[in-house]
């Protein structure tokens, strides 16, 4: 490995993040703001304790009670009389279901006079969850629409039609109340009503678009849920306000501070990035085969969300699958390096933020009797990456603005 490029790649993936958490923006969105009535706290996603730490510590006692889901570990101590509680992702389980009629029987009975606080981040699709149809059936749609390739947009069109909260449903549940949302994007172009499938925002999508894409992707679902797709979710809410803060532009503007400050030009290439993960891996590392005479420091940003089609059964996320991608065109180059990181600190189903190769990683792998183009075919970057020392470990961030990935030049 080489250790320089991999520590000038740790401190811009933690200044990166520690730029983008969400306490600074909870508390400017509830700035002089005045709730008459009672209010009380729903928070859900990847961010949801965070969040409602960071809304707690400006409102005090003021918060009545709280119910808070997010995903397993991200639990970070007891907050004042809030109900803190953890639960799957990707794929909801019985805690998020739990957890979810917790805060619908928390907002039961409100008044027009009283405010729901909504807080919420990227994962509630999953932690966030009443399903209309069997849960165990809801866990088989979701690993489908995991394991087909379908970007997140499309997935969650799916799924606010599958559940009594999704797509604008649980405002209704809080009505009369008013509700206040606040909402940290983890999705290109900052769709509210796609952002943890939109539970307090009108839904833009169709159910024409619904079925095309199960049959684009040649869903298997049963009558049940093939009936769901063509019950059409509220296109209208009169009780809500939304604010929306944190994106991934954020933590590519705060990637490109701190590549900057250790001496590269940075390079934005996009903020919309939405493709194979393995195509992305492999774009950048040709951007440094290009650039690699340049004589000069260069990081090439992108930010965005991949998408990883599992053909597979081994164990990994896409920015892991990225930065190993990107292995065999760095390959004998010096001074180079390609990472990935999801802001939120965990990486599909692993405990890695994402993944780094550089110059030396494809002949380390060869090594440890690893081929490059088995380990991505069974979709087990993870093991690969971690024997040649490869993951990058965060633990849980407290946000969730999507991904970034980084090829550096050193010149």
């Amino acid at each position: 490995m080489d250790a320089k490029m991999r520590k000038d790649t740790d401190a811009i993936v933690a200044a990166s993040i520690k730029a983008v958490q969400p306490d600074e923006a909870v508390a400017r969105a509830l700035k002089g703001k005045e709730f008459p009535g009672r209010v009380l706290l729903v928070a859900a996603g990847k961010a949801a304790w965070q969040m409602a730490k960071a809304a707690h510590d400006c409102m005090g006692n003021r918060i009545e009670a709280g119910v808070v889901v997010t995903k397993y570990d991200h639990v970070m101590g007891p907050i004042a009389n809030f109900d803190c509680r953890e639960a799957g992702h990707p794929v909801p389980d019985e805690n998020s279901f739990a957890g979810t009629q917790a805060a619908l029987d928390l907002v039961e009975g409100l008044t027009d006079d009283d405010t729901v606080l909504f807080l919420l981040s990227g994962g509630g699709s999953a932690l966030f969850e009443k399903p209309l149809i069997p849960g165990e059936v809801l866990q088989d749609v979701t690993r489908q629409l995991l394991a087909c390739g379908a970007d997140i947009v499309e997935i969650n069109t799916i799924r606010k039609r599958l559940s009594a909260v999704k797509g604008g449903r649980f405002a209704q549940a809080c009505a009369p109340a008013r509700v206040f949302s606040i909402v940290l994007s983890d999705i290109l172009g900052d769709p509210l009503d796609m952002i943890a499938s939109g539970p307090a925002y009108p839904d833009s999508s169709t159910c024409a678009q619904a079925k095309a894409i199960a049959e684009k992707y040649k869903l298997n679902l049963t009558p049940e849920t093939w009936s769901l797709l063509e019950r059409e979710t509220p296109k209208a809410l009169d009780n809500v306000t939304t604010l929306i803060t944190g994106s991934v532009r954020e933590l590519c503007t705060a990637a490109a501070g701190e590549c900057e400050r250790l001496g590269y030009e940075p390079v934005l290439l996009t903020d919309q990035l939405c493709c194979e993960a393995r195509e992305a891996g492999s774009f950048l590392a040709a951007i440094l085969k290009t650039n690699a005479g340049a004589g000069k420091s260069l990081a090439f940003i992108a930010g965005g969300e991949t998408v990883v089609h599992l053909t597979g059964k081994g164990k990994g996320g896409r920015n892991q699958e990225l930065a190993l991608a990107a292995a065999q065109g760095i390959a004998g180059l010096s001074d180079v390096a390609v990472f990935s990181v999801g802001s939120d600190g965990t990486d599909g189903p692993t405990d890695a933020a994402g993944g780094y190769a550089d110059g030396t990683t494809l002949e380390e792998l060869k090594k440890k009797g690893l081929d490059l183009f088995a380990v991505l075919a069974d979709n087990d970057a993870y093991h690969a990456l971690k024997a040649v020392e490869g993951l990058i470990v965060t633990g849980p961030t407290g946000t969730n603005v999507n991904d970034v990935a980084v090829a550096l030049l050193k010149g």
